[in-house]
């Protein structure tokens, strides 16, 4: 079974994730941008998750770890958690 590690940054709202992205395209951390404004606990560790399967995480999360291109920020990509932005480190 295919395994695969992100990392991720959650917010309330669509708008505050498109604003996260643009600082991410001009070159901010991602790790401390998680700290800093993800409302997951995983925010603490730079938004890391770890490894995981498919089906451990909700399905719009898992279509975008496991299917879109590694090392490129996915999102705003809505659940009933809120908006992720979403960056696959590696799968096989």
């Amino acid at each position: 079974m295919p395994t695969a590690s992100a990392v991720h940054i959650l917010v309330k709202t669509q708008k505050e994730a498109e604003k996260l992205k643009q600082q991410l395209a001009k070159g901010a951390s991602f790790a401390d941008l998680a700290k800093k404004h993800s409302t997951c606990p995983s925010g603490k560790k730079g938004g890391n998750l770890g490894e995981f399967r498919p089906g451990q995480m909700v399905k719009a999360f898992d279509n975008v770890v496991f299917k879109k291109p590694i090392l490129e920020v996915h999102g705003p990509i809505k659940t009933q958690f809120g908006y992720h932005l979403i960056k696959t480190l590696y799968r096989n």
